[in-house]
């Protein structure tokens, strides 16, 4: 018999499903996402800021989920790149910043061509983790992980601006880092361990 609980991630990117269960461990949790549970609907991220967007996914989940009959916990977060010296941008554009969802190169030869000539590069990757279980109000958590611009993109690994972005203490991008050294200091990483503090 299973005892674990569903926990439906508010994402239609598998991967991340690894994530949350390295972090939250799977002897307890049943992960699913958007797709597994039949929930197909477009949500229209309108916030104006990282928590208000995974307030607005965990929601529409929620609600889709009770007016089933299914009984989970619901993840949703949402994350990005803020550049100080260009007030907090890309921010919640951050995966649409060159106007074309998705296009990993165009957004950071952007934000590089933006940043030609700063010497102000420090920047922070923002994660803001929305949970809602057990039809309680919603509950969020935020991780960051601090570091700087690169002025050339280096490294085959990783995604988004993994090429761009060095973390703070070190001289490489995350783009030249293991995946595992990564996630050790990863911002979605940090908000899963804070909410794990919480709801144990």
């Amino acid at each position: 018999m299973n005892n674990k609980k569903l926990v439906v991630i508010a994402t239609g990117n598998a991967g991340k499903i690894k994530e949350f269960a390295h972090a939250m461990g799977t002897d307890l949790y049943d992960f699913r996402i958007l797709q597994e549970v039949g929930f197909n609907e477009e949500i229209i991220e309108d916030g104006t800021s990282f928590a208000a967007n995974a307030e607005i996914k965990a929601r529409a989940v929620a609600s889709w989920l009770a007016a089933r009959g299914l009984n989970a916990m619901i993840l949703a977060d949402d994350s990005g790149l803020e550049v100080e010296a260009l007030g907090g941008a890309p921010g919640i554009y951050t995966a649409r910043y060159a106007g074309v969802h998705g296009d990993d190169r165009k957004n950071y030869e952007k934000l590089l061509k933006e940043l030609d000539g700063e010497t102000n590069r420090r920047a922070r990757f923002v994660c803001a983790l929305c949970v809602i279980e057990n039809n309680r109000e919603p509950r969020i958590f935020e991780g960051e992980c601090r570091g700087s611009i690169a002025f050339a993109p280096v490294g085959e690994n990783g995604f988004g601006y993994d090429p761009v972005f060095i973390p703070e203490g070190y001289s490489r991008t995350f783009a030249e880092m293991e995946l595992s050294e990564k996630k050790s200091m990863s911002h979605r990483g940090e908000a899963i361990r804070k909410m794990m503090d919480e709801i144990g």
